[in-house]
C-alpha cells in the first residue's frame, strides 16, 4: 500500500527504537519507514506512549535505543519542516482572535518585535497569500475572518491544521486530531487529512484512538500495547492473529457490515483498548 518511490530516501525512518519515561521503558522494537506523500496511522490503548512516539519525532524526547531519523536527520534537526498539530481543547466561546490570525501565527508567531515601515512589503504580501492559500486548500475560506472562538469544532481543527501547513512542511504530525469531534467531522477532516497527504505529498503521521474514520486513507500503521509494537500495512497489522500476540491475551478482529473494524478481547484487551466514545460492552472500536 506504500507509495514510497523506489530508491527514494524515506521522510522518516525508525530502526529498532524504544524510549523510556521514569525509568520504565514504553515501547521497544519499533521499527517504521515513511515516504513522501504517505500517511500513517500510530494506534493502541491508552497510555501505551503514542504521544511519546511524536515527541521522539518531533526530538523533545530522546529514543533510548535503536535509531530514529527525520528528513535524513536526527530530529528537531530539521523543525522548520515539520508541522504538528497536539492535543487540543476546543477554543472558548470569549476567544476573540481570527481564524486567519490563528493561521498566520504558523508562519510569523515565532517572531518579536514591530516591523518597521516600508520595509518587507514584499514578504508580507507573500505571507498574505500564502495564509490565504492554505485556508483555501483546507476549506475554510467562509469562516476565516470570524473569531476562532465562535466557529465550530471542526471549523476549528481545519483552521489548526492550516497553521501546521502554512510554512509548506515535508511532514505533518498529529495528536489525536479527530478526539472530540462528531462522526462527520471526523469523516470529513480524514478526508482533508489524506487529501493533504497525497495530493500536497506530505509525510502524515497521525496518533489516532479509532483507526475507522482515517482506515480507507491509510498506507500503513503503527500499533503500540504491552510494551511492544507492531508495524505494517493495517490488513497486515489489524489481525486476530497480530493482535493476540501483541497483547498475550485472546483477541479477535471482526469487521462489520459496514467496513469498520471492532476488537473483541477476553478477558483483558477491552479495558486496555476501551472506546471512551462508546456506552458500554466488551467490544472496542479502534
Amino acid at each position: 500500500m506504500g507509495r514510497t518511490t523506489p530508491g527514494a530516501d524515506p521522510v522518516l525512518s525508525l530502526r529498532g527504537a524504544a524510549v523510556r519515561v521514569g525509568g520504565r521503558t514504553l515501547w521497544s522494537g519499533v521499527d517504521l519507514t515513511v515516504g513522501a506523500g504517505e500517511f500513517t496511522a500510530v494506534l493502541g490503548p491508552n497510555g501505551v506512549g503514542k504521544s511519546t512516539l511524536v515527541k521522539v519525532l518531533l526530538g523533545v524526547l530522546p529514543a533510548a535505543a535503536g535509531e530514529v531519523r527525520v528528513l535524513g536527520g536526527e530530529p528537531g534537526s530539521h523543525s522548520g519542516a515539520v508541522g504538528y498539530l497536539p492535543q487540543r481543547r476546543s477554543f472558548d466561546a470569549s476567544v476573540r482572535i481570527r481564524g486567519v490570525d490563528v493561521v498566520r501565527l504558523g508562519l510569523d508567531g515565532d517572531l518579536w518585535g514591530v516591523p518597521v515601515p516600508g520595509l518587507g512589503r514584499a514578504k508580507r504580501r507573500a505571507a498574505r497569500e500564502r495564509v490565504a492559500e492554505v485556508i483555501e486548500l483546507v476549506g475554510a475560506t467562509k469562516y476565516a475572518e470570524r473569531p476562532i472562538g465562535q466557529c465550530s469544532g471542526g471549523e476549528q481543527q481545519r483552521l489548526l491544521i492550516a497553521q501546521a501547513l502554512v510554512r509548506r512542511p515535508r511532514v505533518l504530525l498529529l495528536d489525536e486530531p479527530l478526539d472530540s469531534l462528531d462522526l462527520t467531522n471526523q469523516a470529513a477532516i480524514a478526508c482533508l487529512l489524506g487529501k493533504i497527504c497525497h495530493l500536497e505529498k506530505v509525510a502524515v503521521v497521525m496518533v489516532a484512538h479509532d483507526v475507522n474514520p482515517i482506515l480507507h486513507h491509510l498506507d500503513r500503521v503503527v500499533y503500540i500495547a504491552e510494551g511492544g509494537a507492531v508495524s505494517g500495512a493495517p490488513a497486515d497489522v489489524i489481525t486476530s492473529e497480530t493482535l493476540t500476540r501483541l497483547y498475550r491475551t485472546p483477541v479477535e478482529v471482526l469487521s462489520t457490515s459496514d467496513g469498520r473494524l471492532v476488537v473483541v478481547g477476553q478477558p483483558e484487551a477491552p479495558a486496555l483498548h476501551t472506546d471512551r466514545h462508546a456506552t458500554g460492552g466488551r467490544d472496542a472500536g479502534i
